[in-house]
């Protein structure tokens, strides 16, 4: 048996561009954000305008519980070299990301553990954290360059998407339409997104980092209404749609 083994397994990471090299407000600005956003534990690749000082900066991404995995190549590749730090290259086509027609923001306050239960009296309970579900609705085709991403919810698109254009979304995504384009869910690890989709002709699918490319799509349902979603083991599952 191989010593080494390749697996189809993506690995979803946060790209964080960096305007100032001003650390004291990269703090506050990014503990805000997380705050709003529970990106704690996320993967994230540093890109940068200024020249920083780069240790320094991987520290307090850490500090945040953030993990830096590398560098864009620019301004920082000479010091990401010095300590070998991970440099991956400048996008050449990046694809315009594109607002959606409409979103819908529903409020979601988790309930009450039972160590917020057990605080004493004197002591004052810690607020319970709202999280924003978002629901983003996109009527338009999604043409060839095109992105639409949605960290904090749902997408439903009532057109499909052509080849060349991508869908990103930490929850399902539903499109009512041709899928020829790049479709991925559960950005972020969420397991238990869904894909479904109208008619799919996909380049590729991905839930939670396992994805699947065109050629390995099962020839059954391909051009169909098909429902994706992850097994037990982990595993993509196409299940045809009978109406």
């Amino acid at each position: 048996m191989a010593d080494i083994r390749i697996t189809g397994r993506m690995v979803n990471f946060t790209r964080l561009t960096f305007d100032t090299n001003d650390h004291h407000a990269i703090r506050q600005q990014l503990t805000q954000m997380l705050q709003e956003t529970a990106s704690h534990g996320t993967l994230v690749i540093i890109d940068s305008t200024v020249e920083q000082e780069l240790i320094a900066l991987i520290q307090l991404l850490i500090s945040l519980d953030l993990q830096p995995m590398g560098v864009i190549d620019g301004l920082l590749t000479n010091e990401a070299h010095a300590i070998q730090f991970p440099v991956l290259p400048a996008d050449n086509k990046s694809l315009q990301r594109i607002k959606a027609t409409k979103e819908q923001v529903a409020e979601v306050k988790p309930e009450h553990s039972d160590e917020q239960a057990a605080t004493p009296a004197k002591e004052e309970p810690k607020p319970s954290r709202v999280v924003n579900h978002v629901t983003s609705y996109h009527d338009e085709i999604l043409r060839t360059g095109q992105c639409l991403v949605q960290d904090h919810g749902d997408i439903i698109l009532n057109a499909g998407i052509n080849s060349g254009s991508e869908v990103i979304a930490s929850g399902n995504i539903h499109i009512y339409g041709s899928v020829r384009g790049r479709v991925i869910a559960g950005a972020g690890g969420n397991h238990a997104a869904r894909i479904f989709c109208h008619s799919l002709e996909a380049e590729l699918v991905s839930i939670a980092g396992t994805y699947c490319v065109a050629d390995d799509i099962p020839q059954h349902v391909l051009k169909k209404s098909v429902h994706i979603y992850l097994n037990d083991q982990q595993e993509l599952v196409f299940e045809v749609l009978e109406f």
